[in-house]
Formats: structure tokens, C-alpha cells, sequence
């Protein structure tokens, strides 16, 4: 067994790049894993500013000075944040409390129609049964309320923490659009002269991190804003907070658009019962889902990886578990790279022996 480990060792770990790459991807793992939450600004302004790259590389083509460029891109950056500050994210906190405080009736109404279906179908469900189920949902609901009132408590923390976000993220945005090449040139100067398999994955990531973030980005826009204008078409209540968890939900391939679906099918129930106006917004809702996967994506990440429904769930799942938020983010372009790199990782020809 031993003389086996020590062959695989050799034959996949000789290659002095191969093991330089791997000992880079543990040392970023482990940083990332202990000092994930300190760095967390200097992430996410590296990752807006990959984003809004591909516009300042635009403008110079234009004819644009870099600063000028960057200026440009920048100010446009600070006041769409503004405006999601001052305007998406105060109606979408309204609604939320209202929505905590119209709980405790959307909860009696669902007990109430619960406890007519054993009248209806004796066979299938007894009284028991239903009052088990309801006690367990009080429980777990009284749960979420101690959740909620035990975060309020902490919404001091909270709020000084967006204060030092919106401070130092707008920040490190700029100087990563201004001097982000200087900076990956000096970071590359400590990497090996030969480096052809790193050179490879990187090459064939940046196109499709690249290709997805942006294309995520715009989806997420486009289908929370469509999903916003048709809920306030139909007057429907928390329309703000709904559209924003269903633009969020295109995060998690096949598995976000079912569970946010039904949110909105419980709550449009609440306001419109089995009405005309249920039915149609079920089937507006429905037909933007279906421009979402057959029309949206397709021209979004026509240049993506292809990747097995499989790999992209069990993505979703180990990296959503690690990073929370970001790792259901980037599980795609995380699954790719690894991809990337077991096919540019060297492989021998000779077989083991036995």
C-alpha cells in the first residue's frame, strides 16, 4: 500500500509546476476558510471591479485615457449603489417587517383550511394528524421569531458593519479599476518563470468567470425588474421583497426557481384566493420563468462550460456550505476551475504498477 501512495505521489506531484499550482490553491483555500470574514470587503470589491472591468477596457478602445475610463465606470457604479441604498433597500426592509407582522394571520388562515381536510378526505388524513403538524409549525415558527428578535438586537452590529461595506468597498473598487494590472503584475513576479499549466487555466478561466459573472449580474437585474414590474402590475403585496428573492433565486440553477415559486404562489393566494387574478399572475409569473431558461440564459452563457446538471448541484452544495452567499455565487466558475485544472493537470502514460 505504501509502495502504491508513493508511486501515485510521484507520477501526478513530480511536476514542479503541477505541485507549485497545488500548494497555491491550498494556501488560497486555507486564507479564504480562516480569514474569509476580515477580507470580505476586499472580495467583494475585487469582485465588482472583475465586473466592471470589461466596461473600462470598452471605453479605452473608444479612445478614453485610463482614468478617465475608470472615472467614468466608477461614477456610474457609486450611483447605481445609491440608489439601491436609498431606494430598493428601505422598501424591501418596509415590506419584510410588514410581512413578520402579517405571519401570525397568513399562519391562522393556513390552520384554518388545514383543519377542514379531514371533513373532505377522512381517508387520507385524520384530525390528529393535522393538529401534529400544526403544533410542530408553531414551534418552529416560535423559532424563527426568538431568530428575529434576537437579530434585532444585533442590528446595531449589523448596520455599523454595511456602514464600513459601503465606506470601504466604493474604495477598494476604484483602486482595483486604477491600478489592477500593476497590482496582478507584482503579485505574478513571485510566481515560477515557467508556469505554461497555470498560464492554460487561467487563460481558459478568465474568459469564463468573466463570461459568467457579467452574465449573471445582467440576468439577475433583468429578471427581478420584469418580476417587479408585473407584481406591481398586479398590485400584489410585498412586490419589492418578492422580485428580489426572485432574481436572486437564479443563483441556484433548477433548484432556485422552484423554491421561490412558492412564496409567491402562498402569497398571491393570501391576497387573491383561487380568483381570475391568481391564475393570471401564476401564468405571468410562470411565463417569465420560462423566457428566463429558454430565452435569457441561452444568450447570456452561450460561451459557458457545459457542465452536468450533477456537477452544477453538487456545486451549488459544497461551495453554498463553505462561502454561504458567495460560494452559491461562484459555484459555476469554482466548478470550472476545477474542471480547468484536472484537464490541464499533467497526466502520466504508464500505468501503475501492481
Amino acid at each position: 500500500m505504501k509502495r502504491v501512495f508513493s508511486k501515485w505521489i510521484e507520477r501526478y506531484f513530480s511536476n514542479e509546476e503541477a505541485l507549485f499550482l497545488f500548494l497555491l490553491i491550498a494556501t488560497s483555500l486555507v486564507i479564504i476558510l480562516t480569514l474569509g470574514g476580515p477580507l470580505a470587503p476586499v472580495f467583494a470589491g475585487l469582485i465588482l471591479a472583475f465586473l466592471m472591468q470589461g466596461s473600462v477596457s470598452w471605453l479605452k478602445k473608444k479612445g478614453l485615457a485610463h482614468i478617465v475610463s475608470v472615472n467614468i465606470v466608477f461614477i456610474a457604479f457609486f450611483c447605481a449603489l445609491l440608489s439601491f441604498m436609498f431606494f430598493v433597500v428601505p422598501q424591501a426592509w418596509k415590506q419584510l417587517a410588514k410581512l413578520f407582522n402579517d405571519i401570525p394571520y397568513i399562519f391562522q388562515q393556513i390552520q384554518a383550511g388545514l383543519l377542514v381536510l379531514p371533513e373532505h378526505y377522512p381517508d387520507l388524513v385524520t384530525e390528529d394528524q393535522i393538529r401534529q403538524v400544526i403544533a410542530m409549525a408553531t414551534r418552529e415558527l416560535a423559532s424563527v421569531g426568538q431568530w428575529v428578535l434576537a437579530s434585532s438586537f444585533n442590528s446595531l452590529g449589523t448596520i455599523v458593519a454595511l456602514l464600513i461595506y459601503f465606506v470601504l468597498v466604493p474604495i477598494l473598487v476604484f483602486f482595483f479599476l486604477k491600478d489592477g494590472r500593476q497590482l496582478a503584475q507584482n503579485w505574478t513576479a513571485f510566481l515560477p518563470a515557467k508556469r505554461e499549466m497555470m498560464t492554460s487555466v487561467w487563460h481558459e478561466m478568465d474568459v469564463q468567470i468573466a463570461n459568467y459573472i457579467r452574465g449573471k449580474t445582467v440576468e439577475i437585474f433583468i429578471v427581478g425588474t420584469i418580476t417587479y414590474l408585473g407584481f406591481i402590475f398586479f398590485d400584489l403585496d410585498y412586490a419589492a421583497l418578492l422580485a428580489i428573492m426572485v432574481g436572486l433565486s437564479v443563483l441556484v440553477p433548477y433548484i432556485g426557481a422552484a423554491l421561490v415559486t412558492l412564496p409567491v404562489a402562498i402569497i398571491g393566494f393570501f391576497q387573491f384566493g383561487w380568483g381570475n387574478e391568481f391564475m393570471y399572475l401564476m401564468v405571468v409569473y410562470g411565463i417569465i420563468q420560462a423566457l428566463d431558461g429558454n430565452v435569457l440564459v441561452p444568450l447570456l452563457f452561450s460561451e459557458a462550460v457545459n457542465l452536468h446538471p450533477i456537477s452544477i448541484i453538487i456545486a451549488v452544495l459544497i461551495f453554498g456550505t463553505l462561502w454561504g452567499f458567495w460560494g452559491v455565487f461562484f459555484a459555476i466558475p469554482l466548478a470550472t476551475l476545477v474542471k480547468a485544472i484536472v484537464s490541464a493537470w499533467p497526466k502520466p502514460h504508464d500505468e501503475l504498477e501492481d
